[in-house]
């Protein structure tokens, strides 16, 4: 996840797509959005940071299904800033969700968890720490 422009609690700050051919659906949704790509270095490999063609302000992720994102579904994924991790971590298990993933360090400070929820959606939770 990108460092996004929205961290207030309770608001979506961001949105990944992960899937095994990324540099396809990368082009994909330049050509039907608009979206520019950016590459993130993800060592051996990169992801891309979508952003949008009037002021490059990052947008979106398009992420291969390897490393830290293997096993994630391919759907948009959205991440939801949450004060505490840990205590919203604790309240989705206690009312019937599932943690997926995580929580892991998303660099710059900041950690994430994905999260099922009773009904079967996905999402991610992400808390700034810095």
């Amino acid at each position: 996840m990108a460092d996004t422009p929205t961290a207030v609690a309770g608001s979506i700050g961001w949105a990944d797509l992960t899937v095994p051919d990324a540099d396809g659906i990368r082009d994909f949704y330049a050509a039907v959005t608009g979206w520019v790509p950016q590459a993130l270095s993800m060592g051996d490999y990169a992801d891309y940071v979508m952003t949008a063609p009037s002021n490059a302000a990052p947008v979106a992720g398009v992420c291969h299904a390897r490393g830290t994102n293997a096993g994630l579904p391919p759907v948009w994924l959205v991440y939801i800033s949450v004060a505490d991790l840990d205590a919203s971590l604790a309240a989705c298990t206690e009312r019937g969700g599932v943690v997926v993933t995580g929580p892991k360090n998303a660099g710059g400070g900041s950690r994430y968890a994905v999260i099922r929820d009773p009904a079967g959606a996905v999402a991610a939770l992400h808390q700034t720490t810095t």
